[in-house]
């Protein structure tokens, strides 16, 4: 009886390590990048970079996370998720660390490329890790505070990081992330445990009547295919992001074209790959919840981008005054989704997330109808229901995606949810940026007239609400298939 009493103890001592790791990780990878972007004037002057150079920091590390979580999720499968994130987590640190020590631009650059290899890794079993441990009657709870620590980080960052540079410089926001990410890798090397393989996982042997567990059979890596999906991503991603800026973006996203058919090839012709194909074709819930959540990051990203420009350029507000407006999203999101994810356990969670995405799409309409006199309290309300809308996707979504998949695929779902997130971003600013240089030309935002401003969002906030209306069908479709 004590020792059932010490052994109930030390589980609830290590899901709640396990809840506060996976939190403290869910917050500094999206902290980061939010709170650096007020620092990019600041670094582009201390080191008179361009444009194009400081871009950098920030596409870089987006570049290397996408493009390496789905072999990272593959390798923590194989060989363990606890490996796998604390290697990620000790990366991510180090990174910060060096950051805050940059010496020129190009230190900075390479060490925030190395920085978003270590945050692949964190995607990659961030989520596997979470509902590995916890009983399928849990996971949408877990999974809704994960959720709502990533938008905390989205929140705090232009806040905290706006005080930060102000008053200690940019260097200060690598200080704090390096500690606090220090903080969580040390917890996830002393209390984390690895998740167990559950008996159903295991392969089952045969011996004199008797059966029992098998010794897994030792699997490898399909290293051609880590080549052809990293070289594919950074490819597709970095040429949609910049394809109207000159021909090699151009060339670079249509050889991520041709390389993503050769991927297919490998994959379908080899006895051990990447990623099996099969999760895919036969798992309709899997594939279609992920084009629903590419459609739905596409969807929303670019929004808030646009938002700014408008708030500063055509309304005249100040960046504070902006920036306060713009948090609406992201603070709903931080405090709803725990709730989302707990509905998402006693209720379908496809039902939730297609609703999710329908009140996503109610916002983001408000927007098709901006002019130059649009009320502010029209703005914070759409800006409401859209981080309703998608704290009641995102959490309930991913619960459907993890629950479609056996144990032993957990980290490669994870990455690849990780990975469609990534593409919605950048599908999502590649739409503003196409629309911004065939409606107004080669001139800044700031430079162009109000209303060919007005014009070029009018168009992206209509795109935007077909693509969730795309991703309304695939949730639909896919809770048939499912049913």
């Amino acid at each position: 009886m004590k020792r059932t009493l010490q052994s109930e103890k030390s589980e609830k001592k290590s899901a709640l390590s396990l809840l506060i790791v996976v939190m403290m990780t869910s917050f500094l990878t999206t902290f980061t990048g939010s709170a650096l972007n007020l620092s990019v004037p600041a670094i582009s002057g201390e080191f008179h970079a361009g444009a194009v150079s400081i871009g950098w920091i920030i596409t870089g590390y987006i570049l290397a996370s996408a493009a390496l979580s789905v072999p990272f999720g593959r390798l923590a499968d194989l060989y363990g998720k606890k490996k796998v994130l604390v290697a990620g987590q000790i990366s991510f640190t180090a990174c910060a660390f060096l950051c805050s020590f940059a010496w020129n631009i190009e230190t900075i650059v390479a060490f925030r490329l190395a920085q978003g290899i270590g945050a692949a890794m964190i995607f990659a079993t961030n989520t596997a890790i979470l509902v590995a441990f916890f009983p399928p009657e849990k996971r949408g709870k877990m999974l809704g505070l994960s959720v709502s620590a990533t938008y905390a980080g989205l929140s705090l960052g232009p806040v905290i990081g706006g005080v930060m540079n102000h008053h200690f410089g940019w260097r200060s926001i690598f200080y704090i992330t390096a500690a606090l990410a220090a903080a969580a890798a040390f917890l996830a090397v002393f209390r984390l445990k690895e998740p167990a393989e559950t008996t159903q996982d295991m392969p089952v042997r045969q011996k004199n009547g008797q059966t029992g567990p098998a010794p897994a059979e030792k699997k490898r890596m399909d290293l051609p295919g880590c080549l052809f999906s990293s070289a594919m991503l950074a490819c597709m991603m970095y040429g949609l992001s910049s394809f109207t800026s000159g021909i090699l973006p151009k060339i670079l996203f249509f050889s991520g074209i041709l390389l993503f058919f050769l991927f297919l090839h490998r994959e379908k012709n080899t006895e051990e790959p990447l990623i099996s194909l099969d999760l895919f074709r036969k798992n309709t819930v899997f594939s279609y919840s992920n084009i629903a959540a590419l459609l739905n990051y596409g969807a929303s990203y670019a929004v808030s981008y646009l938002l700014s420009i408008y708030l500063q350029t055509v309304s005249g507000l100040d960046s504070q005054t902006a920036g306060l407006i713009l948090i609406t999203s992201p603070v709903f999101q931080t405090i709803l989704s725990p709730m989302a994810g707990r509905l998402s356990d006693r209720f379908s969670p496809f039902l939730l997330s297609s609703c999710g995405m329908g009140i996503s799409a109610a916002g983001i309409l408000a927007f098709i109808f901006i002019s130059e006199n649009y009320p502010p309290a029209l703005i914070i309300g759409a800006l409401a229901v859209i981080g309703i809308g998608f704290a009641l996707f995102s959490s309930p979504n991913t619960n459907a995606i993890m629950s479609s998949v056996e144990k032993k695929d957990y980290s490669i779902a994870s990455s690849v949810t990780a990975t469609s997130r990534s593409i919605g971003h950048t599908l999502s600013m590649a739409v503003v940026t196409t629309v911004v240089a065939l409606t107004i030309g080669n001139i800044t935002l700031e430079e162009a007239p109000h209303s060919s401003v007005l014009y070029a969002m009018r168009i992206s906030f209509i795109i935007f609400t077909v693509f969730c209306a795309a991703g309304i069908f695939f949730s639909a479709k896919r809770k048939e298939q499912k049913s």
